[in-house]
């Protein structure tokens, strides 16, 4: 018995010599995997603690209007050359007036060449019992837009609107539309001082309902909701206005109010209760 438990010892013995001369210890794949990860994850964290906040360069105003102009060319068979000269005006006109674009008949290459131009436009119709107030106060609705949006505006006299365009200095790619809404709300009756806001503060709006929408009324019941909402001298207008800290214009039947979306909101609600009678 002792024999066979010395042999034993000494077996043991000689596998722990040969395990630290010349075997080394085997790792499991998840074991590795897990140091992998960890050690991946520290170096994001060191190198997202080391970078630096991106600078990117200021964008050109021909970037921010798109770039480039584009053209398409319409290739002219020699059947329809005689037809194109002859109806050319009324062909050239729409294109010209109404939409906006160039057009012309390159007589090397027998192409129609249709160019758009990379200035927006936008366009605001005027009443004509507006045209008055417009004139009179064309310099305090002219000056904001072009100064302080950078953008081209006119009153065009055959067709009756209000053209608001951008160009090279404009820089704020919003401008054209806050200028649109600026004219339009003055069109629709709003003082200019009011219409003002919508050029400074980026979270206002119009909103525009008929009376007869919330309730069909006809004749004298019409005219007794209309009363109501404007109250003897306009008190009850002005109430709601001072109260819910937004803007109403009564024209006819419909009403007009300028403000943010909660306060628009509390006056709709308030307006219609007036119409329902309630």
């Amino acid at each position: 018995m002792e024999s066979v438990t010395n042999t034993t010892a000494e077996a043991i013995a000689t596998m722990d010599c040969d395990e630290n001369d010349g075997f080394e210890k085997v790792k499991s794949k998840r074991s590795r995997k897990r140091k992998r990860d960890a050690a991946d994850a520290g170096g994001q964290a060191e190198g997202s603690g080391a970078a630096k906040r991106p600078q990117f360069p200021a964008i050109s105003g021909d970037q921010l209007r798109g770039g480039s102009d584009e053209m398409r060319k319409v290739s002219v068979p020699a059947h329809r050359y005689t037809p194109l000269k002859e109806n050319w005006m009324k062909i050239f006109t729409p294109i010209v007036e109404n939409l906006q674009l160039q057009v012309r008949f390159n007589l090397k290459t027998r192409n129609v060449e249709i160019k758009g131009g990379s200035d927006e436009m936008r366009k605001v119709s005027v009443p004509a019992h507006r045209y008055t107030p417009l004139k009179e106060n064309w310099m305090k609705i002219f000056t904001p837009i072009v100064e302080n949006l950078q953008l081209q505006v006119r009153f065009n006299l055959k067709t009756r609107n209000v053209e608001i365009k951008t160009c090279k200095e404009t820089q704020d790619i919003g401008a054209l539309t806050r200028a649109a809404d600026f004219v339009k709300a003055f069109i629709l009756g709003f003082q200019v001082e009011d219409a003002l806001a919508l050029i400074r503060l980026d979270e206002l709006f119009l909103e525009t309902f008929d009376v007869t929408d919330v309730k069909p009324l006809k004749g004298d019941h019409l005219s007794r909701a209309i009363g109501r909402i404007a109250g003897k001298g306009g008190k009850t207008k002005f109430t709601i206005e001072n109260v819910t800290k937004t803007r109403i214009v009564l024209a006819d039947a419909k009403i007009h109010i300028l403000g943010s979306f909660q306060n628009i909101k509390m006056a709709r609600t308030a307006i219609c209760n007036l119409i329902l009678g309630e």
